[in-house]
């Protein structure tokens, strides 16, 4: 991998008594997305904020991939001289200025005919070269959002940061709009950092995932290393379902009602977490009690029972059973993680 355009070093931020943000870590990948996910009030806003310059570090340090100190106690560059877009939560649109305008606003030392030049092409890249003339409050929320990505694209930066960029839209006209976010930021080739509170979004996005609760950074990787093995049962349940028992690791493995996990876990009490994708129907697999089944679109929600142990599965429609039936289920270990209790 190439060496990070940004890394983020112990960063910390208090207000009073209140530690906002504590000790977090992380780097950007040039041309590689990052989503920070965590839930309303954990400190992620506040580590954009302080990446994009809006708020001083108290500790720690941010450092872009030339050894350029962005931040640090006793340091700070202004927001306008690092190479950083923004894209802020409400989008922040001017709205006395038109569409062209706003896109064009961060590009003022240029030349006037390259500055309508380059915004165009980036109203272009986000399909909205049309609405150039037209006012902010005559767009849709979707196109307010694609103008304001627009803007923080067309001074090139080497670093976007976005912030809850799809908050306010609905669940069609998001999907719309994430779908020309994403080319647009990956047509940039710039390092990426979007912050959200939607885990299916975040796994949908990312190409790099670290998780934040009160103020830390609970894990970092890929997302499918992060669903699938999480650090603990925190950093588990910020990206979906995760149901968990106690257990007792013995010779590398732990005993479940379906069959055994193996575990590098040592001898001893254990923690034994399940995601949804670990319980799946199999003829050869034993006979499970399924208490409900709820239809949700492309998968039905089976909560099943055996021995004492209940938890939530997801399958394919075809292969649910209904409430009161049995089931033969198999488990998966890939979806499966063993910790030391």
């Amino acid at each position: 991998m190439s060496p990070p355009a940004l890394s983020v070093r112990g960063a910390r931020r208090a207000y009073g008594s209140h530690v906002a943000v504590d000790g977090a870590s992380l780097e950007l990948q040039p041309r590689r997305l990052r989503c920070l996910l965590g839930p309303s009030g954990c400190g992620k806003s506040t580590l954009l904020r302080l990446i994009a310059g809006l708020e001083p570090l108290d500790a720690g340090e941010i450092v872009d991939g030339g050894g350029r100190v962005w931040s640090a106690p006793g340091a700070h560059l202004a927001p306008e001289h690092r190479p950083a877009g923004l894209v802020f939560q409400d989008y922040a649109l001017f709205p006395h200025l038109s569409v062209l305008e706003n896109v064009a606003f961060g590009l003022r030392r240029l030349p006037a005919a390259e500055r309508r030049s380059r915004a165009l092409a980036q109203l272009e890249r986000v399909r909205l070269a049309h609405r150039a003339d037209a006012w902010p409050q005559a767009l849709s929320g979707g196109e307010q959002q694609r103008v304001a990505l627009a803007r923080a694209l067309a001074r090139e930066p080497a670093v976007v940061l976005l912030d809850e960029p799809f908050s306010g839209l609905d669940s069609q006209l998001k999907a719309e709009v994430r779908d020309v976010t994403l080319a647009a930021l990956r047509a940039a080739r710039a390092a990426c950092l979007i912050v959200t509170h939607d885990a299916e979004e975040a796994l949908l996005m990312a190409d790099d995932l670290s998780l934040m609760a009160e103020g830390r950074i609970l894990q970092s990787g890929p997302p499918q290393a992060v669903y699938a093995r999480p650090v603990s049962l925190a950093a588990a349940r910020l990206l979906g379902d995760a149901d968990a028992w106690p257990a007792r690791a013995s010779g590398g493995r732990v005993d479940t009602p379906w069959g055994s996990v193996p575990t590098d876990a040592p001898d001893g009490p254990a923690v034994l977490m399940l995601r949804p994708e670990a319980l799946q129907p199999d003829p050869a697999g034993v006979e499970t009690a399924v208490l409900d089944s709820r239809f949700a679109g492309h998968t039905t929600r089976v909560t099943l029972e055996r021995g004492g142990w209940r938890t939530i599965a997801r399958w394919r429609p075809a292969d649910a059973p209904h409430a009161g039936a049995t089931a033969r289920v198999a488990l998966d270990p890939r979806f499966a993680t063993v910790w030391p209790a």
